[in-house]
């Protein structure tokens, strides 16, 4: 069983910064990626950023290029989200995302994290 603990939501006025954690334990053979999504009140659940465990390759979301980091430790299987000039549109529950092998079969789980709120407002 694979387990993904999130830490770091809070409020936060725009234009502000937060980052967000999220630590790994468990049965992990290998990590594929990992990454974050929100979701805001009465929206679908959004993709915001993700990054390649080997390699170190990151993607972002148009709404979030030049404002969010992703970065990873690998030492302490975690993934970190640093949000910067935050948005009230920002606004959400932010979850953890990872593609993990559990053994040496090679089959890829996806896991989430229980999600942490994010709120940006004045």
């Amino acid at each position: 069983q694979v387990q993904l603990v999130e830490s770091g939501g809070g409020l936060v006025q725009p234009g502000g910064s937060l980052r967000l954690s999220c630590a790994a334990s468990g049965r992990i053979f290998s990590i594929n990626a990992m990454g974050w999504f929100r979701q805001a009140p009465g929206k679908e659940r959004e993709f915001v950023a993700t990054i390649r465990w080997s390699g170190g390759d990151t993607i972002y979301a148009d709404s979030v290029k030049g404002r969010f980091i992703i970065f990873r430790d690998s030492d302490k299987i975690a993934v970190y989200l640093q949000m910067n000039s935050l948005k009230p549109e920002d606004t959400a529950v932010y979850y953890c995302n990872a593609g993990i092998v559990v053994d040496y079969f090679g089959i890829e789980y996806d896991y989430w994290g229980q999600g942490t709120q994010v709120t940006v407002s004045s």
